[in-house]
């Protein structure tokens, strides 16, 4: 990765491209200033599965270049941090690689009662009528027909989103597209794109929220009542803000289901982040209709990592505990961790994630996807942190975009890959 200050940058490297090694692999890592002055006093520490501090040093540099040397004794992954003097924020860089990416497992086993729970809340969520209801309006792309939907959820809340698909025609293929972490409104583009491919798409907005409003009003909701909304209700599995969410997904794809202009055949999801979270839930939820999962960067997998010294993926609910009972926050998280989806997968399913992200490492993706038994590609991003700076998550883009989507479009199996 680069950290930049006007011209100034510090990289960080292994010297594999991809930073996929094997255990027992010594990685020699190289760090690189390129500025105008000579390189500034600078700091490494190694933090194994981005969390434990496994070595720290001070870099010297011979032509604004430094090497550093580690060892992977076991299947995980390491992160590179350098500072430099002075120290700031953005006087910071990070690299990252793995090991034996297939051999990384969960830190815990699923509850004994997860699909227990989860049986109990479908039926909880069975016994309110969907009620759905369509507000047709432009749809600003030639060809291509669009509504805004509502729904009813749980508890007296309800499901918003928008949809789209061609104007002419019978019966399209389904795509569910489910939203990365925040508060804001829903873009048309993000389904009248879809649907001028020959998609009928869905998506949804992850809140109770109207999808249209001006940006202050998203604003407004963000620093007030929802408000770091991820941990709401987080010291209980039945409290939880996650838990209207995930009906959420499951509402809408018994909705799509039951649309006459669905094609009863392809029914695929995808999302980013927390969108990734909700993709690979959704796949493990509904594993006899999901036909595809789509997932990059996807978070809240491996919750109680800190237990075997790894990090845990966002919303890092181990450590989101201030004024609850941390035991409660970490044995709740259990029942949302996307590993104890992941193992009721069926679909094949396309895993994009960075081994520089520090907001949804790769071990928590890793442990995840390793639970999974469907047919899988699996794209390691070398270069990619959890955003998409300078197209470091490009390739995985491709394969969304150029290879899946149009043959599942298309009515093709899944263009599966190994890398």
């Amino acid at each position: 990765m680069a950290a930049c200050l006007g011209r100034a940058q510090m990289t960080v490297a292994p010297d594999k491209p991809d930073g996929v090694y094997q255990v027992g692999d010594t990685v020699h890592w190289t760090v690189e200033w390129q500025g105008q002055s000579n390189a500034p006093a600078a700091h490494y520490t190694l933090k194994s599965g981005g969390l434990t501090d496994v070595g720290q040093g001070n870099l010297n540099f011979s032509n604004d270049a430094a090497g550093i040397e580690t060892r992977f004794a076991t299947p995980g992954t390491l992160l590179v941090e350098v500072q430099w003097q002075p120290e700031n924020a953005t006087h910071r860089a990070v690299g990252g690689a793995v090991a034996a990416p297939d051999r990384i497992t969960p830190a815990a086993s699923m509850p004994a009662d997860f699909n227990a729970f989860w049986k109990a809340k479908i039926k909880e969520l069975k016994k309110v009528p969907a009620n759905p209801k369509l507000e047709a309006a432009a749809s600003g792309k030639p060809g291509v027909a669009y509504w805004k939907i509502t729904m009813n959820n749980i508890r007296g809340t309800h499901i918003q989103g928008q949809i789209a698909r061609p104007a002419t025609g019978q019966k399209f293929p389904a795509l569910l597209i489910v939203q990365w972490a925040g508060v804001y409104g829903l873009q048309k583009s993000w389904v009248t794109d879809r649907a001028a491919e020959g998609w009928l798409a869905l998506n949804l907005e992850p809140h109770d929220l109207p999808i249209d409003e001006p940006a202050e009003f998203y604003t407004e909701q963000s620093a007030g009542p929802l408000k770091n909304y991820w941990s709401i209700g987080n010291d209980n599995r039945d409290t939880s803000y996650f838990l209207r969410m995930y009906l959420s997904c499951y509402r809408a794809v018994e909705y799509l289901k039951t649309r006459p202009d669905w094609n009863g055949q392809t029914l695929v999801v995808m999302g980013d982040s927390q969108g990734g979270q909700q993709t690979i839930m959704i796949a493990g939820l509904h594993p006899k209709d999901i036909t595809a999962a789509l997932a990059l960067v996807p978070a809240n997998g491996d919750t109680l990592a800190p237990d075997v010294g790894r990090a845990p993926g966002w919303p890092h609910w181990y450590f989101n505990t201030e004024g609850k009972d941390p035991a409660k926050v970490r044995e709740a998280s259990r029942y949302y961790d996307i590993a104890n989806f992941a193992r009721h997968i069926r679909c094949p399913v396309l895993v994009g994630l960075g081994l520089r992200d520090e907001t949804c490492p790769p071990s928590s993706v890793l442990a995840a996807v390793n639970e999974m038994t469907s047919p899988k590609e699996v794209v390691i991003l070398p270069k990619s942190g959890h955003q998409d700076e300078h197209g470091t998550q490009s390739f995985y883009n491709q394969r969304r975009y150029g290879g899946w989507l149009p043959a599942l479009r298309q009515g093709k199996p899944a263009p599966i890959e190994q890398h």
